[in-house]
């Protein structure tokens, strides 16, 4: 007997979340889902309904993470595959259908490309499915009351706005005559970027920094509460606008048309320069700092009031 779909998705996290609207369309097909992806990634379906199975896909040497999950299902014979990472593994499993993602001109946004490995014309946007448990965790750590979220971290440093901008930015907004005069800053980011994080922390020592202190599900839960956040371009982001705060995100050199945060309370800004016209020659992305310096504070703060003018959040 088939044993329903099988979901190969992302392993990082703003892919995780771009696709969390594409599972849930798959689970509402009523045949047994499980669903394969990397673990920052896992933790967002944790409570999604319709998933019988997770399997968290954690990158090993040689490729052989692709060899454990081939062990893990190949004993199934499933009524579908559907393989977002472009594998050979849906060609090694038993399946009557399958739905393999194959990369094209990169002129579309991550998410309607995705949508697009499973025949949708119109991707269905990100969603969080959050319980009373994280929400009650999140108001532990920061109690009830809006605040100003920042993600000044980046999985490479070349994403990353410089931390006295982004204090100056935070200044703007919840010191005297800002928008959100008043409110406090909450810092986010995951475990391992706390380097990152901390020149901004320095300049903003009244922030609650939770850097590397949450898991997904509780950041997400947090995000619900935001006023605003505004953060480069990182799965935080993406995670940031699936929970409905109003999202800016700050990019350089990552493309805007491919990468912006998704929904209609988010906004992207980015450098002057062109994605193409930034990198230099003989760029390393492990030695070089940040492509970001070029970007102001003024067209971010623009975005930011602009934003919470649309969403009534000026007045909330």
């Amino acid at each position: 007997m088939a044993e329903g779909t099988l979901f190969i998705g992302p392993t990082r996290l703003g892919d995780g979340v771009l696709v969390t609207g594409l599972v849930e369309h798959l689970a509402r097909t009523g045949t047994p889902l499980t669903i394969a992806c990397g673990p920052l990634a896992l933790a967002l379906f944790g409570h999604a309904p319709g998933i019988a199975r997770r399997l968290a896909v954690r990158k090993r040497a040689l490729s052989l993470h692709w060899l454990g999950l081939w062990a893990a299902t190949v004993g199934a014979s499933w009524d579908r595959v559907v393989d977002l990472r472009g594998s050979a593994l849906a060609y090694a499993l038993r399946a009557r259908e399958r739905m393999v993602y194959r990369p094209r001109a990169a002129n579309g946004h991550r998410l309607t490309e995705l949508a697009g490995a499973l025949g949708l014309s119109t991707p269905p946007g990100p969603r969080l499915w959050l319980t009373d448990v994280e929400r009650d965790a999140a108001a532990r750590l920061v109690p009830a009351g809006r605040f100003l979220a920042l993600g000044p971290t980046a999985n490479w440093p070349g994403k990353i706005w410089p931390a006295e901008r982004f204090a100056a930015l935070a200044t703007a907004l919840v010191g005297p005559g800002g928008v959100r005069h008043g409110a406090s800053v909450v810092v986010l980011g995951a475990p391992g970027e706390e380097s990152f994080a901390r020149p901004l922390l320095e300049r903003l020592p009244g922030a609650v920094d939770l850097v590397g202190r949450t898991s997904v599900p509780i950041a997400g839960a947090l995000l619900e509460r935001a006023a605003l956040y505004v953060g480069n371009d990182s799965g935080l982001m993406h995670l940031a606008a699936a929970a409905g705060a109003p999202t800016v995100g700050l990019f350089g050199p990552s493309r805007v048309e491919r990468y912006a945060p998704w929904g209609p309370r988010a906004r992207a800004v980015r450098t002057p320069e062109p994605y193409e016209a930034l990198f230099p020659p003989g760029y390393d992305r492990l030695t070089t700092g940040s492509l970001m310096t070029s970007l102001a504070v003024e067209p971010v703060l623009a975005a930011c009031e602009g934003l919470l003018a649309e969403a009534g959040g000026a007045a909330a």
